[in-house]
């Protein structure tokens, strides 16, 4: 139990630390993307890289989506699902220039989170009375993580000239990133499991997972009914 409040405290410390000082696109690479005209597709893969490997969101949930996925094969089509989600409205939400709101699409990928950790503890078949398509949910959540990822590209002047490849190359970047953070996760997951206690901590560890998500819904939230209120 010691340990358990242990790494729910570690986590939401973690947690609020990256609400502020993450995910957002910092001022240089604001200041990169706005002044950028023509191809640019090295730097626009290293900035759609660095995104992604400091999404904290899309990083949570892809621990849940990996975290009783014992086999490459499996861990491959899931991530496979979930990055065709989430290229496609990247890509057609900037280039479509179709808008959504930030704050409620971020508050969505927050609820994903959710979503994952309670099907990862058998919770989701006891609330609803059957078990979801787990596939459907990854690339469906996939989608709007997509949209949030291109929320944040919306907000900036983008240059016309050579959005199109410097968009692509973004993309591209984005699954570097998600291939690098997920290496990283997958080894540190598996000297996890072969420790003797990953059993008796996986439901905390779903637990502390789902309230990251709560977390992350409420700020969100509160973003939100403030903008509106505004």
């Amino acid at each position: 139990m010691r340990n358990a409040r242990s790494l729910l405290l570690f986590a939401l410390l973690a947690l609020f630390a990256g609400v502020c000082l993450a995910h957002g696109v910092a001022d240089d690479d604001k200041a990169y993307f706005e002044q950028a005209a023509g191809v640019n597709l090295i730097p626009f893969t290293y900035l759609g890289a660095k995104h992604m490997v400091t999404g904290y969101d899309h990083l949570l949930f892809l621990v849940g989506v990996i975290f009783f996925l014992y086999r490459l094969k499996d861990v491959g089509s899931y991530v496979t699902l979930f990055a065709i989600g989430h290229s496609v409205t990247l890509l057609a939400g900037v280039l479509s220039e179709t808008h959504v709101n930030p704050y409620a699409v971020d508050a969505i990928i927050g609820f994903s989170v959710v979503y994952k950790a309670l099907d990862n503890i058998g919770a989701l078949e006891k609330i609803l009375g059957f078990q979801p398509n787990t596939r459907a949910a990854v690339l469906i959540f996939g989608l709007f993580h997509g949209f949030g990822l291109a929320a944040k590209l919306q907000e900036l002047a983008l240059s016309r000239d050579g959005l199109v490849p410097n968009i692509v190359a973004f993309n591209v970047g984005v699954e570097i990133g998600q291939l690098l953070a997920l290496s990283s996760i997958l080894i540190a997951m598996g000297y996890w499991r072969r420790s003797a206690m990953f059993a008796r901590q996986a439901f905390s560890a779903n637990v502390v997972l789902m309230i990251c998500g709560f977390v992350l819904m409420g700020y969100q939230l509160t973003g939100y009914f403030t903008q509106q209120g505004a």
